[in-house]
Order: C-alpha cells, then structure tokens, then sequence
C-alpha cells in the first residue's frame, strides 16, 4: 500500500488551484462533444492536470506552518548557498504549479529539494546536477513560509 506525501499549501495556493480544477471541468466538459485528434490530446492534458490537482488537494496540509526549528522541511523558505557563501538562494520547498506570489518554489522530487529535505542549519548536501556534476548545498536559514518577510 502506497502513503501519498502530504503537501503543504497556503491557503491562496489551495484556492488558485481549486479554481483552476473547476476551469479545467468546465473546459473538458466543453470539449467533450469533438472528437478530431487535437481535441483528444487536450483532453487527455487536462484529464492529466485534473488527475494532479486532485491528489495535491486530496494531500494538501493548509493554513497550518511547519514548526519553527530550523530544519529544510515542505512549507519553509530556505536560504541555501552553493559551495561559496556569496552564491546564496532563497525559495519556498513546496509544491511546483501552486502561485505562491513572487518566491521561486523548489518541490520535494526536484533534486534540490530532495537533497535539502531535513537538512539543519549549517548542514551541508550534495546532489547531482543534470549535467553529472555533483554541487553541494548548504542550509544558511529555515523559517516557515508564514514568518517569511515577503
């Protein structure tokens, strides 16, 4: 038996990807009727993208921030430098295609947010680049998303 991975959302990401559920409903509803092969392939693109709101909104932890302990964890924004302290990267670990405003966001599959995860501060990580090279990370700051000053 599979557990799904909670996944933590503010609430104006959990309402933008509501609505963007109900809109992708109406469109497939609309879209039902033709049956040429573009229509096809965009309903199958909006099944697939329906399919995925749904478990992200089925798993999602809202309104409540992660605790306040300084560890690289789903809902905090992380400040990270790469091998030298003034390459320095701040971004929220948290779900790709939820708009949390103006913060670059980093999900637990990419290998970022992979290798970061549960990382304390002044911990360092490695984790390989597309290109096969190896860049270590540190963790310089871990605050939960609603302590962030936007």
């Amino acid at each position: 038996m599979t557990v799904a991975q909670r996944m933590w959302l503010t609430p104006v990401a959990r309402q933008r990807l509501e609505e963007e559920l109900a809109t992708l409903k109406k469109w497939t509803a609309e879209t039902s009727e033709a049956d040429d092969s573009n229509a096809v392939a965009v309903r199958r693109a909006q099944q697939g993208r329906i399919q995925e709101i749904h478990e992200l909104l089925v798993n999602a932890v809202v309104g409540e921030d992660p605790p306040n302990d300084g560890v690289a964890e789903p809902g905090m924004v992380l400040t990270v430098h790469f091998g030298d302290p003034a390459d320095t990267e701040t971004f929220l670990l948290g779900v790709r295609g939820a708009d949390y405003g103006d913060i670059e966001v980093y999900s637990m599959s990419s290998p970022l947010g992979a290798a970061i995860d549960g990382a304390r501060v002044g911990e360092a990580r490695h984790y390989e680049l597309p290109n096969g090279a190896t860049q270590e990370v540190t963790l310089v700051r871990a605050v939960p998303y609603g302590l962030h000053e936007h």
